[in-house]
């Protein structure tokens, strides 16, 4: 299995003037967090980083701290993560047939989460991690007025690793570059192409560092599994 990792973004909502993946959660970057975990899943054998070229050098210096066992490949992204995706297909070694989009910023994913998607991906076409969702959705329009609360029942939170068959998604990619397509997942480009995406169960762990409070929760969550 081959493992993509946009890592190209800004801290913006963390309210930092850098690559959010360099904070530092309990002595490592986040970056750092995700590696380790992507290295540990057995199924995983290459890794690609998409990031911008002036970040490239401390990439490579967390890169060289963990000392992974697998390969790992740093990849020139975008101003979007579409874009970064899209370089990051280019660059997969040509015999991949398949491959698992992670975003940089769930650091908690476990290697259990990753092999769960890649064997299941052998299976399907599209996949992605999500869990149900819990608080009761409200729809609303431009003025905040509620239109419409539809059923917990049909809603599920995305999470990633997404995976794919790498030729259709490239496909699904060029039709939505050509189309003017602006999606924030990549199964939205499989939806809109009319292929079916999988769900594979998430882990309620695996959450977004986006905010600070974020970095609060995760490093909770760290401290609870170094306990047990």
């Amino acid at each position: 299995m081959y493992l993509l990792i946009p890592a190209a973004g800004m801290g913006k909502r963390m309210g930092s003037s850098r690559n959010k993946l360099l904070l530092e959660l309990k002595g490592k970057p986040l970056l750092a967090w995700t590696l380790i975990s992507a290295d540990k899943a057995e199924s995983i054998e290459w890794i690609g980083i998409m990031g911008q070229p002036y970040d490239f050098p401390i990439f490579e210096e967390i890169i060289s701290k963990i000392k992974p066992c697998k390969p790992i490949q740093l990849i020139k992204g975008g101003d979007t993560r579409q874009e970064s995706v899209y370089n990051g297909l280019q660059a997969l070694p040509e015999k991949a047939e398949k491959v698992l989009i992670h975003d940089g910023a769930r650091c908690l994913a476990t290697p259990d989460l990753f092999n769960r998607c890649a064997e299941v991906l052998q299976q399907c076409q599209g996949l992605i991690a999500a869990i149900p969702v819990k608080d009761t959705i409200k729809i609303v329009d431009s003025n905040l007025l509620i239109t419409d609360t539809p059923t917990r029942d049909n809603l599920w939170a995305a999470q990633t690793p997404q995976g794919f068959d790498v030729k259709l998604l490239k496909e699904c990619h060029d039709r939505g570059l050509k189309l003017g397509w602006q999606v924030t997942d990549d199964a939205a480009l499989l939806e809109k192409c009319g292929f079916p995406v999988r769900i594979v169960s998430g882990e309620e762990t695996n959450l977004k560092v986006t905010t600070p409070i974020d970095l609060t929760i995760a490093e909770f969550i760290l401290n609870q599994r170094a306990i047990i």
